[in-house]
């Protein structure tokens, strides 16, 4: 597999987004807002109405990158309807404590190695932000490990098509090819980390 960018362009790329400091919130209240998250993403398996994908894992991913992506649909650099509702009436302490919640559920879950090894050459790019075995190594940056495979691959896609912005993955996404993606989606899905998360 070919890539167009550079390690060099990759690191230069994770610095720049590794501006913002890691959240830090309240855990306790970002458990009674969450309920209303879980109405999708506290059920396993739960999809997405159309295109058709499983909703993300939200157990154990990074607090400072979940607060991103809540402002990414506050001001609409992702796109998603239900998401942009959800999170247009939230404060920042609302998306500080919501991320905390998330982020603390999670098991200490770094695997040796997934079942589906194809994609192992393809992801030596991600590495520099998403880390060994995609498990993130900056607050700012999201776990891939354990996520929906289905999820990642519409991610990406959007990467790939500009309707999700972020220069820096726009960037290491264009060069992608289907089969490329194909291989890193099914490697990520296969490693332990990200897990669904259920109102107790």
């Amino acid at each position: 597999m070919k890539f167009a960018a550079s390690i060099l362009t990759l690191s230069l790329g994770c610095a720049f987004l590794a501006s913002p400091a890691a959240a830090q919130g309240d855990a306790e209240r970002g458990a009674k807002l969450a309920y209303t998250c879980q109405g999708c993403h506290g059920i396993a398996g739960y999809r997405n109405a159309y295109p058709s994908y499983r909703v993300p894992k939200l157990g154990g991913q990074k607090a400072a990158y979940l607060v991103a992506a809540l402002q990414g649909y506050q001001d609409g650099t992702r796109e998603h309807p239900t998401m942009r509702a959800q999170a247009a009436s939230m404060s920042d302490e609302d998306l500080q404590d919501l991320a905390a919640y998330f982020s603390s559920i999670a098991k200490d879950t770094v695997a040796a190695g997934g079942s589906d090894t194809a994609g192992i050459e393809a992801a030596q790019t991600c590495v520099a932000c998403h880390g060994q075995n995609g498990i993130a190594v900056s607050p700012n940056w999201p776990t891939l490990a354990g996520q929906h495979q289905d999820y990642l691959e519409h991610a990406l896609n959007q990467y790939r098509d500009g309707t999700r912005k972020n220069p820096v993955m726009a960037q290491m996404a264009a060069p992608l090819s289907d089969e490329d993606v194909a291989a890193l989606v099914r490697y990520y899905a296969s490693l332990k980390g990200l897990e669904t998360t259920v109102v107790e």
